[in-house]
């Protein structure tokens, strides 16, 4: 009885976090007349997918935001590991004030600074360009980035460090070659906290974009309504195509999801 209870709680977990994604899957499956029933439909059609990747340049949208993502994760982790590493080992005055400032940064509201942001893209000339976004979306994940890798850094023995520095490396040479496969967990975690981050903004490509040449998904969904009709099938179809990505990077790195989360909670 209670492995049956325990399946039944299981079940009801996995529902309840599922639920809304296979209902915009079925939803994006329903024929256009069919989409207000709240039965199981009664025939299945494709027609909202295909009207969403050949009527409309969603498949440029989804492009612009893996290039986006990808460009602010790699850069991201790469400053933000080393700044992480320097705080966490090597003996700089103001490490606290550094870290503070850093989740400081993290935790002003977009609508605060998108103005003045915005001036600053086109005063750059970077407006409706996806290098103005990645810049922006990269100095909002950078702090989110040094906070988290410092944790797993300080996590490391500080004997590993100084066995390196011992045997005749160079704090950059024992960074590189020791404590970053040794902080592999905590890079994987990180860069697919940032990837999803990055994947998701919305209010930031909308300012700071203006076509589709620039546009990223969750922007290009948001204008997929009328004047006079809400085209949900096709929103629901996109939708699903927009989470397939981020559900495919998180099934090839979860186990780097685990080993970071376990590792770090047995240090600390």
């Amino acid at each position: 009885m209670k492995r049956l209870g325990l399946a039944l709680a299981v079940a009801v977990v996995v529902l309840f976090c599922a639920g809304p994604f296979l209902w915009q899957v079925l939803t994006s499956l329903r024929p256009e007349g069919d989409l207000t029933s709240l039965d199981f439909p009664r025939s299945l059609t494709l027609e909202s997918y295909r009207s969403v990747l050949t009527g409309r340049p969603f498949a440029r949208s989804v492009l612009n935001s893996f290039i986006v993502a990808s460009a602010t994760t790699v850069t991201s982790l790469f400053f933000g590991a080393t700044a992480a590493f320097a705080l966490a080992k090597l003996e700089l005055r103001g490490r606290s004030f550094f870290l503070g400032m850093a989740l400081l940064a993290s935790m002003f509201p977009g609508v605060a600074v998108v103005s003045p942001l915005y001036l600053a893209v086109r005063a750059l000339g970077l407006r409706d360009h996806l290098l103005g976004l990645v810049l922006p979306y990269t100095t909002f994940a950078l702090p989110m980035a040094v906070w988290i890798l410092t944790g797993f850094f300080r996590a490391i023995p500080d004997e590993i460090y100084r066995a390196a520095i011992i045997d005749g490396c160079s704090p950059f040479q024992a960074f590189r070659r020791i404590m970053l496969p040794l902080a592999a967990p905590g890079l994987g975690t990180t860069a697919i906290l940032l990837f999803i981050s990055s994947w998701n903004e919305f209010l930031y490509a909308l300012a700071l974009t203006s076509s589709a040449r620039a546009r990223t998904v969750p922007v290009a969904i948001g204008l997929f309504g009328g004047d006079h009709k809400e085209p949900w099938g096709e929103i629901a179809a996109a939708s699903v195509i927009a989470m397939l990505p981020v559900i495919l990077v998180a099934l090839i790195f979860q186990r780097w999801i685990v080993s970071g989360i376990t590792t770090s909670a047995e240090k600390r």
